[in-house]
C-alpha cells in the first residue's frame, strides 16, 4: 500500500458547474466546540452554502449557542432539534433525520441533486479555509459520488498523544486513502465527508445506518451502488484529540467494535463490487481477526525469551545470545522511517524527531491490541451501546 500511496495522481483542478454545499452536524452536549465550529462553517469562502446543525435533544447550551450563531449568520445557519423518543438514538440516525428535514423543507427547492453536496463534519470539526475549493472539482465526474478529505488533530501540539493521534491520521490518509484510489476502496470518514445528494438518494433504505461505524458502511454501500469515492489529500478537517489513554482506548474500542458489526457487509461485497476493491475491503473487513490474531505475538516472543533466559540459568551457560536484535528491530520497527516520511510530508517537523515519532508511533500502535479485545468482550456479552466521546 506504501508503494501504491506514491505513484502520482493528478488532481482535478478545473472548475465546473455551480454547486450548493449543505454542511450537516449532528450534535449532542457539544457547547464546549460547537462554537469555534460554526464561526469557521460561516466564515467559509463559498457563494452558494448553508450549514445545517441536527441537535439530538442536548441538555446542554448547545442549542443556545447554535441560535445566537444563526442569528448572526444572516440565514446561513439553521437547527434542527430531535425530541425523544426518535431522539439519540446514534449518529446515523441523527444524520438520516437531518436529511429528511432539508427534503421536508424548502432550503434546496429548485436545486438539482447531482449539483448538492452534504458535507458531513463532527461537531469539533474545523475544515481548512480552501477544503472546499479543493473538493469541487472532483464533482466534475459524474461517476464520483463522495470525497474524503484528510483529518488532522488541532490540538496536536498539546501532549505527545495528541501529536502520536495526529500522525495516525496523516499515515491513514497518505499511505492507504491514497493507495485506495487506484483500487477504488477509498473509505469514507465520519467527519469531513462530502457527498452528492443524488449518491444519497441512489442508496436503498437510508443512508446512514445504525452501525457504530456508520461512515464505513456508508462508503461501502456507495461503491456497491456503482458510485466512485475519492480522496483529497490536499485539504483537511481538523478535530480534537483524546488527551488521556483511558478516553482513547475506549474511543479505538468503539471503533473496533463498529468494524466487527461491519463484516455484514462482505456479502454485499461479493456480489455488487468488482473484484480488486472487492479484495481490499474484504482485506479490511477481516482486520479485526487479523489484529487479534497479532496481538498474540508479542505475548508469544516474550515467553519465548523467558523461556530461554531459564534455559540459560538452568544450564549455567549463556543460550541467550544477541542474534536476535537485529531481526527483532527490523520486524517491530522497520516501517518506522516509512511513517516519518509521510509525517514530514504534512507536517514541519525535523527529520530526528520524525523518525523518534515513527517509532514510538509503532508503540502507539499496540492501543489497538487492548481495544480489539475490549471490544470482543461487548461483541459476546451483547453489549452494542456507547457514550460519545468526551470533548474538552
Amino acid at each position: 500500500m506504501f508503494v501504491l500511496s506514491r505513484r502520482r495522481t493528478p488532481q482535478p483542478r478545473e472548475t465546473g458547474r455551480d454547486r450548493t454545499y449543505v454542511f450537516m452536524l449532528a450534535c449532542l452536549n457539544e457547547e464546549k466546540v460547537i462554537g469555534e465550529s460554526l464561526a469557521r462553517l460561516a466564515g467559509l469562502p463559498l457563494e452558494d452554502f448553508m450549514v445545517l446543525v441536527v441537535d439530538d435533544a442536548s441538555d446542554d447550551g448547545t442549542p443556545q449557542l447554535v441560535t445566537a450563531a444563526a442569528a448572526a449568520a444572516e440565514g446561513r445557519i439553521h437547527l434542527y432539534r430531535r425530541v425523544f423518543p426518535d431522539a439519540r438514538k446514534g449518529k446515523g440516525a441523527a444524520l438520516n433525520a437531518g436529511l429528511e428535514w432539508l427534503s421536508e423543507t424548502n432550503v434546496l427547492d429548485g436545486k438539482d441533486p447531482r449539483d448538492v453536496i452534504i458535507c458531513v463534519v463532527d461537531a469539533d470539526g474545523r475544515l481548512d479555509h480552501h477544503a472546499a475549493e479543493q473538493v469541487d472539482p472532483f464533482f466534475n465526474d459524474p461517476d464520483v459520488g463522495a470525497v474524503q478529505v484528510g483529518v488532522r488533530m488541532y490540538n496536536r501540539n498539546n501532549r505527545l498523544l495528541a501529536r502520536l493521534q495526529d500522525m495516525e491520521f496523516v499515515v491513514y490518509g497518505e499511505i492507504f486513502q491514497n493507495a485506495r484510489r487506484h483500487l477504488g476502496s477509498v473509505g469514507m470518514g465520519g467527519n469531513g465527508q462530502f457527498m452528492r445528494l443524488a449518491a444519497l438518494r441512489s442508496l436503498p433504505g437510508r443512508p446512514w445506518s445504525d452501525c457504530l461505524t456508520e461512515d464505513l458502511d456508508l462508503g461501502v454501500r456507495l461503491i456497491a451502488a456503482g458510485w466512485t469515492n475519492s480522496y483529497c489529500g490536499t485539504a483537511a478537517v481538523h478535530q480534537q484529540a483524546v488527551l488521556t489513554l483511558g478516553r482513547l482506548l475506549r474511543q479505538r474500542s468503539r471503533w473496533f467494535q463498529g468494524h466487527i458489526q461491519a463484516s455484514r457487509l462482505a456479502p454485499l461485497i461479493l456480489h455488487k463490487i468488482a473484484p480488486r476493491p472487492a479484495a481490499d475491503l474484504l482485506y479490511h473487513l477481516s482486520s479485526p481477526a487479523l489484529l487479534l490474531l497479532t496481538s498474540l505475538l508479542p505475548i508469544s516472543f516474550a515467553l519465548m525469551l523467558g523461556d530461554t533466559a531459564v534455559t540459560s540459568i538452568r544450564t549455567g551457560h549463556s543460550a541467550l545470545s544477541l542474534w536476535w536484535l537485529p531481526w527483532f528491530y527490523v520486524m517491530t520497527f522497520g516501517l518506522a522511517a516509512a511513517y516519518a516520511f509521510v509525517y514530514r510530508k504534512r507536517e514541519p517537523v525535523s527529520r530526528p524527531y520524525s523518525l523518534l515519532l515513527g517509532h514510538i508511533y509503532v508503540i502507539y500502535g499496540y492501543i489497538w491490541f487492548v481495544s480489539g479485545w475490549w471490544a470482543l468482550g461487548r461483541v459476546l456479552t451483547g453489549r452494542h451501546t456507547w457514550f460519545k466521546t468526551a470533548r474538552t
